[in-house]
């Protein structure tokens, strides 16, 4: 896509910047800047356990049009954003609560009128929508939310957790037809329909720091003893009772301050409402001093190996997961699950419960610590082969499973609804390892399973975390706990952990009560009670805490099945002002500032740090970057996830699909692309570091498979073992020594063939060999490369069937760019690889399919049509390579016109509508029984 800059005043470039001279691949750069989020600012005040927030994004329009800029982001999966504004030079307008489908439509409204407007929505609990349209050129606008939220206090410590980066998810499931409801990368699929809203594109390595990161806390201990404060992951410096961090600080990890207190005490705070008939209340009871022994358990570990788990957070979880081991007592009963997108048990161990015995323990242990990323992160049958495991534990013994991953994943609605009814009495631990970790989605499932969530930030962080969670897991101090006065909303904890307070938020009706009384059963099964003194206040933070509370119980009860609860969650949100997934804050200026025609840019988001990436491949049409016609990505997929929307392999999730965000646009009929953008057999799909590639494709170098554990479909046996009938070597390797070559199996890599022997039917051809004449390519198999060309004379005619070069994209325009703007269309050689209409029904079909999108996008700028024109030239070109006869000629002379180029726009388009419609309609045939995974 090209555009034209406006210049800008020589002081405004200045207060701008200007982009750095070591900006990376991907960065596009501009005099105002690359990318339209220019600062992040977070302002908080942290006043005993309680956190206020004020968080500033603001954008800059660098182009010479009207911009609508989309930015994805995190916050904290408890805090309760609760107002809204934006600000234009020096008009301030607040933002209005209000139903989600209703708030869409006024935003909408207001950008087709040409007047400024902002709307954020919630789309998880810790991830967030926010689009800001009509910002003039060159011009600022900034968007302003207010939250507030729960510090979580541990051991004598409060953690202050801030997420500045959604780090990519696997999305699992089947891609689902027609347009993605979001500008992502992962294309819906019918486990996670809202795949493309969580998964902004990612930024290439070595772009520029693109945003400049403020961070500032202000500590009130509020009659606290405070003793150090501690940030894990940025570099910070206090002045006085204020902590901030340096500039020019990355927005790829998140913020970690920690502050020891001491002095802190049983309470009960009761805030009444404004007509004093009813209030909230906060409880806080400190754990009971007990020296009850623990009861004998059975433990199921569950160790997630995937792609994003490499590097650092593989050794960390190895660790974590070696320590929770050594833990377990001759009394107790285990079993160690590793698992990606199959699951794997310790070769001498079984698939059951084994004795904790030192000898099992060993094995166990050497099995956790042979253990490499790879693959995909398929969660719901090791979380449902591990309850399956404990559902028949008895009374006398405590079922406990235990998960260690980084949490990202798309589909975890689906995994709350799945495993809710193999509960029953397990207790589930969540131990979340990344820089940027999904704590919204491990603290919600520890919440189900009534059990603990410890996040590791880093691996100097790891031994001291270990040391909480090995107490957190040995068990509750109190268990089936009852608060009276009870509340209905939200579900109350019912057990209470060494080193962690019972902290519980409710609504009471009438009078505040005099006093509160929390009884439940100690280890040894004798009764605890305490009863605690209440406080009136007028805090108004603890009812905003309490309706976050009781909306993520809803919406997770939704989540589960409960469908007829959506107006109760839209009548909280709305009464108490705390945004929830069925609302949404929108602002909108009453002055028209354009004439509604926007540029729309989606915010690449940084790389998680420490996140052990590949060089990420180029974008795949069809399910990539940009999203929709008109959108915009400087980025690059992540390379960590390389089955975003594949579908799912043998043994996967159960069927049934995640909830459709609220007023998500319906779909219209279209073909479905079999497994998505990389589905199995399109060549050019990337593969995690270290994780295996689709059926028929080996895995990454240097990672053994787990001891006893079934290869892959397609995968290479491991060094020494014996070659199954009819598989290949493995890549690079030589055959065994004296071991004929398998029939149809390919000859390794740069061996010659036997002299003079004729090739195995149907083997695909040795690498840098040209394919025998006619011979089919292996569905899977990567397209071979091409023969060099031998010399042509001028004006020579085509020979039947020989390969044409598709016709080269218009200088000075980005085939990449151009890819992204369509958010569609042929996968091409210059992204994921040639994929060829190979036969005339077919590509009528496809005709027909852009016919109504140039009607479409007919009433589009001159200057985006052209480009669109351009991507069409392109991709026919690829179509009709090497397409002869008078079918093709149409087509042949299109893509010539089109790639000529020229100043009327309005003739080339309507001569693209008519040929492509002619072709259509032509002669029927019938069309091959496939879906294309290269078109939408």
């Amino acid at each position: 896509m090209t555009f034209t800059v406006a210049p800008m005043k020589p002081a405004e470039g200045e207060r701008i910047g200007r982009t750095s001279e070591d900006a990376g691949v991907g960065a596009l750069r501009t005099e105002r800047g690359n990318l339209p989020l220019e600062r992040l600012d977070v302002r908080a005040t942290i006043t005993g356990l309680v956190g206020r927030v004020v968080l500033t994004t603001g954008f800059v329009n660098t182009h010479d049009s009207a911009l609508e800029a989309t930015y994805v982001f995190p916050l904290p999966d408890r805090a309760a954003v609760t107002g809204m504004k934006m600000t234009a030079g020096e008009r301030t307008v607040e933002a209005e609560l209000q139903e989600r489908g209703q708030a869409r439509q006024a935003y909408d409204d207001a950008i087709a009128s040409g007047r400024r407007a902002s709307i954020v929505e919630e789309e998880r609990p810790d991830v967030f929508t926010m689009r800001v349209g009509n910002i003039p050129a060159g011009e600022r606008v900034t968007v302003e939310l207010s939250l507030v939220g729960p510090l979580v206090f541990e051991d004598g410590a409060a953690t202050f957790r801030f997420p500045l980066v959604v780090a990519p998810r696997y999305v699992p499931g089947t891609p689902l037809p027609g347009p993605s409801v979001g500008d992502g990368y992962a294309q819906d699929t019918d486990l996670v329909p809202d795949a493309s809203r969580i998964t902004p594109p990612v930024l290439l390595p070595g772009f520029p720091n693109p945003v400049r990161l403020g961070i500032t806390v202000r500590v009130d201990p509020a009659g606290l003893e405070l003793g150090e404060v501690r940030s894990s992951l940025h570099t910070v410096v206090a002045e006085g009772d204020t902590v901030s961090v340096v500039p020019g600080e990355r927005v790829d990890r998140d913020f970690v301050l920690r502050l020891a207190y001491a002095g802190n005490s049983s309470a009960v705070v009761c805030v009444p409402d404004a007509d004093a008939e009813e209030g909230t209340y906060q409880l806080t009871v400190l754990p009971p001093d007990l020296e009850t022994p623990v009861r004998p358990r059975d433990v199921v570990l569950l160790l997630d190996r995937s792609g994003s788990m490499s590097g650092w957070k593989m050794v960390a979880a190895r660790r974590a997961a070696a320590r929770i081991v050594d833990t377990l007592t001759a009394d107790d009963t285990f079993a160690v699950l590793t698992f990606d997108d199959r699951v794997d048990h310790p070769a001498e161990l079984g698939t059951g419960l084994v004795t904790a015995t030192d000898r099992h323990r060993f094995r166990a242990v050497e099995h956790l610590a042979k253990v490499q990323a790879r693959g995909g992160t398929e969660m719901v049958e090791p979380l449902r082969t591990g309850l399956t495991l404990l559902a028949r534990t008895s009374e006398e013994r405590d079922p406990v499973l235990v998960l260690v991953t980084d949490g990202q994943v798309g589909n975890e609605d689906q995994l709350l609804r799945d495993i809710a009814p193999l509960l029953h009495r397990t207790r589930v631990h969540a131990v979340g390892i990344d820089s940027a970790v999904n704590a919204g989605f491990l603290g919600r499932l520890a919440a189900r399973g009534a059990g603990r969530c410890e996040l590791v930030e880093s691996e100097d962080r790891l031994d001291e975390a270990m040391t909480h969670i090995q107490r957190r897991i040995g068990a509750p101090v109190v268990t089936d706990v009852v608060v009276a006065p009870s509340s209905d909303l939200p579900k109350l904890p019912t057990a209470i952990f060494p080193g962690v307070p019972l902290v519980a938020f409710g609504r009471y009706r009438g009078a505040a009560p005099e006093s509160f009384t929390v009884r439940g059963r100690t280890r040894d099964g004798s009764s605890w009670e305490e009863t605690v003194a209440v406080l009136e206040h007028t805090e108004a933070a603890v009812r905003s805490q309490w309706a976050r509370a009781a909306l993520r119980d809803l919406e997770d009860r939704y989540a589960t099945g409960e469908r007829a609860l959506e107006p109760e969650i839209v009548r909280t949100s709305l009464r108490f002002g705390v945004l929830c997934r069925f609302t949404a804050f929108v602002a909108v200026d009453e002055r028209v500032v354009s004439d509604g025609s926007v540029h729309r840019v989606v915010q690449p988001v940084e790389q998680p740090a420490g996140w052990d990436l590949a060089a990420p491949p180029m974008p795949m049409a069809g399910g990539g970057y940009g999203g929709p016609a008109g959108a915009m990505s400087f980025a690059a997929p992540s390379a960590a996830f390389p089955r975003l929307g594949a579908p799912m392999p043998p043994g996967g999730p159960m069927p049934g699909g995640a909830p459709v965000p609220p007023d998500a646009p319906s779909r219209p009929a279209a073909p479905m692309p079999p497994g998505g953008p990389t589905s199995p057999g399109v060549p050019g799909a990337p593969t995690s570091p270290g994780a295996p590639s689709s059926p028929g494709a080996p895995p990454s170098p240097g990672v053994p498979p787990s001891p006893g554990a079934p290869p892959s479909p397609g995968a290479p046996p491991s060094p020494g073992a014996p070659m199954p009938p009819g598989a290949p070597p493995s890549p690079g390797g030589p055959p065994s020594p004296g071991a004929p070559p398998s029939p149809g199996a390919p000859p390794s890599p740069g061996a010659p063939p036997s002299p003079g022997a004729p090739p195995s039917p149907g083997a695909p051809p040795s690498p840098g060999a040209p394919p025998s004449p006619g011979a089919p390519i292996p569905p899977g198999a990567p397209m071979p490369a091409p023969p060099p060309p031998a010399p042509v004379p001028p004006n020579a005619p085509a020979l039947p069937g020989a390969p044409v070069p598709p016709v080269p994209p218009r200088a000075g325009v980005s085939r990449r760019l151009r890819a992204s703007l369509r958010g569609g269309g042929i996968a091409t050689a210059g992204n994921h690889g040639a994929v060829f209409a190979d036969d005339t029904a077919e590509l009528r079909e496809i005709a027909a399919l852009e016919v109504p999108r140039l009607e479409q996008d007919a009433g589009r700028a001159d200057w985006e049509r052209r480009d669109l024109l351009d991507d069409l030239a392109s991709r026919l070109g690829t179509l009709v390579a090497g397409k002869q006869g008078p079918a093709w000629e149409p087509l042949h002379r299109l893509v010539t016109e089109l790639t000529a180029g020229g100043s009327d726009v309005d003739g080339l388009w309507a001569r693209a509508r008519q040929v492509l419609h002619e072709f259509a309609e032509g002669e029927k045939e019938e069309a091959p029984d496939r879906r294309r995974s290269f078109w939408r």
